[in-house]
Formats: structure tokens, C-alpha cells, sequence
């Protein structure tokens, strides 16, 4: 475990690659009105683990699970599908194909979304992903396509086909010239941490989000930011073997922090979000990076405490677990975890 204190907290990143990228939405009362009207829409649990509160001797540790959002397994539920959902909402997806590369999750809602809204959903995936997963983006009526060793390619692919073809690109990360609909994905991220607000009876001390390209945690932070200023300590956690925002904190601007493939696999991902990075930037107070052990410890963890989940569902826990000591957690913190994904 490796911790980088953030020295441009509040004040932000000035970077030229940042100039022209949008903050990230804070206000939750838009997507909150919108899913509303989901019928699978329901508040997810905030449950209490008193036991590792006692064993860190603090005063409680409360964690957000996300494992039955909408029916789909994860907090990606909120992004993708909320991006469709506006889009219908004016009149703009019926009949549409959305294109897209996913490692899990996000796929999952592009397919439910184009499902549900009377669209179609391309998916490239890499050839490691388990067919099993394929099998569940074809469920939704995806068409599947294999493309490339590694996630990388696979986006590569769907832009390259989003271009040639005049289909809608529609990821979870953003890049230069591609930010309006990602921005608008991070948006539906808002709901599960308006939710977390309103669950809790006090202002956590310490809140710890867990990031691949950043957009979970990119979300969450600016609508604790928002609600509840500078109290909470925001702990941001990336597999050392890809630490895409904390090497570009560390190098003072967006950078590709290339590593071994992480069995934190929804959150290997080498390049940030720009609208997360430079969000961040502002809103966190640490850049935690962990090991592939720690990583598999949170998902142990998880496991015995009746909450299973992936390392990198878990990888919040993982953090606290390795991290509370040098952070220097008290009898008086109050901690705030994501369990982002079930099994």
C-alpha cells in the first residue's frame, strides 16, 4: 500500500488537457427524479460491520452496497442506462445502436438501457473476458463482438466502429473532444451517494472510492464535497498495477500508467477519465494505491463478513483495511465504504 498526498485539493489541477473538460456534476436531484421512474428502481442498503469497526478501533464503519442495483450487480446500473434513458426522454434512442467496450458492468447497462428504451447495443470485448459474461450482454439482445488482448483494444475498436459506422459511442471514460455524454454517465453515479447522505445519521470522517477510469469515484466525491464541504478525509484507491490517477497526480497531468494485468479487473484500467481527473484533483485528499494481496484480502473480507464481492468491489474495504493506520483513523471516525459489485 502506497498513499500520495493530493497537493492541488481545492484548489485543483491546472493542466492544458483539463482546460475545456466539464467538472463533475454535483446536484443529484436530476438522475434522482429521472430514475424514479424506473420500476426497478430502489434505495440500496447502507449496512453497518461493527465488528471491523471494533477490530480498527473506530468509531463505525458503514458500507453502501451496490450488489442488487436495478437487478443488474453493480453501481454501473445508474451510468450507462441513465445516458439512455435521457436520451429517450428527448426523443433520441429509440431505434439507435449504442457502441461501446466493457471489461463487466458497463456493458451490462449499455445492453439493459438499449433494451429497455428500444435501442441496440454493440459490446467489443477483449478476448479474455469469460464467455459467461457475453452470455449475459446477449441476454439483453448485445451483439457481442471479441476484439483484442486486453480492454485497450477493445475500446479502440468501438470508437474506430462508432466513427466509420455512425453509431453512438457511448463509454464511461472521457478523453479530449469526448466528454458529454461521460459527464452525463457520472451524473447517474450521484444517486447511490445522495442515497448514502440521507442514510446517514452524521457527516462521515472518512470516505474511501474505490476507481478505475474514475468515474464512481470522481461522482461521489463532488456530491460529498457538495453536501458536506471539506469535513470527510477522501481516500482514493487504484490497484498499484494501474494507478492512472495517481500517477497523473504524481506527474502533474493526465498520463497512460502502463502495469500487469490486476485481478482488480473492473478497475484496471491504465488511463483516466479526464472529467474524473480533473475533478479529483480538487475534491481528494488521498491517492491510495494497493496491492493485488490487499486487493484479494478486501474481497475476504467481504466474503466472511456475509457481503461477497470481487477485489475490485471490495477494493474500498481493501483500503481501510491496509491503510488505517497511516491515515490515522481514531475512535472518533466514522468511515464510508462502496461495495461497487457482487460476485
Amino acid at each position: 500500500m502506497k498513499l500520495l498526498q493530493n497537493p492541488y485539493r481545492a484548489a485543483g489541477l491546472d493542466h492544458p488537457d483539463l482546460v475545456d473538460i466539464p467538472w463533475t456534476a454535483s446536484d443529484a436531484t436530476p438522475p434522482q427524479t429521472l430514475v424514479a421512474n424506473c420500476p426497478r428502481a430502489a434505495v440500496t442498503p447502507l449496512v453497518e460491520v461493527p465488528q471491523l469497526a471494533g477490530e480498527l478501533r473506530i468509531d463505525a464503519v458503514r458500507i453502501k452496497d451496490e450488489r442488487d442495483r436495478m437487478g443488474l450487480g453493480s453501481f454501473k446500473a445508474l451510468g450507462a442506462a441513465y445516458v439512455i434513458a435521457c436520451d429517450a426522454a428527448e426523443g433520441q434512442a429509440a431505434g439507435k445502436t449504442y457502441v461501446t467496450a466493457s471489461a463487466g458492468n458497463h456493458g451490462l447497462s449499455v445492453a439493459a438501457g438499449a433494451f429497455a428504451f428500444g435501442a441496440k447495443a454493440r459490446v467489443y470485448i477483449a478476448q479474455t473476458v469469460p464467455e459467461e459474461f457475453a452470455e449475459r450482454l446477449r441476454a439483453f439482445g448485445a451483439d457481442v463482438v471479441r476484439q483484442g488482448a486486453v480492454y485497450e483494444d477493445s475500446m479502440a475498436a468501438a470508437a474506430e466502429a462508432a466513427e466509420r459506422e455512425g453509431l453512438i459511442l457511448l463509454s464511461d471514460s472521457s478523453w479530449p473532444g469526448y466528454f458529454i455524454r461521460p459527464h452525463r454517465l457520472m451524473e447517474g453515479y450521484l444517486i447511490l451517494m445522495a442515497e448514502a447522505v440521507a442514510q446517514l445519521a452524521a457527516p462521515p470522517s472518512h470516505i474511501f472510492l474505490q476507481a478505475g477510469v474514475g468515474g464512481l469515484a470522481g461522482a461521489c466525491a463532488a456530491h460529498a464535497r457538495d453536501v458536506w464541504g471539506d469535513g470527510p478525509q477522501i481516500i482514493v484507491v487504484e490497484p498499484e498495477a494501474a494507478p492512472a490517477l495517481a500517477a497523473s497526480i504524481a506527474g502533474a497531468g493526465p498520463v497512460v500508467a502502463p502495469g500487469p494485468v490486476s485481478a482488480m479487473g473492473r478497475l484496471d484500467c491504465k488511463e483516466p477519465s479526464l472529467i474524473a481527473l480533473k475533478s479529483l484533483a480538487r475534491d481528494a485528499n488521498v491517492f491510495m494505491t494497493i496491492t493485488e494481496d490487499e486487493g484479494q484480502a478486501g474481497a475476504a473480507y467481504a466474503q466472511a463478513a456475509g457481503l461477497a464481492s470481487t477485489p475490485s468491489g471490495a477494493a474500498g474495504l481493501a483500503g481501510l483495511l491496509a491503510g488505517a493506520r497511516d491515515l490515522g483513523l481514531s475512535p472518533a471516525s466514522r468511515v464510508l465504504l462502496i461495495l461497487s459489485e457482487g460476485v
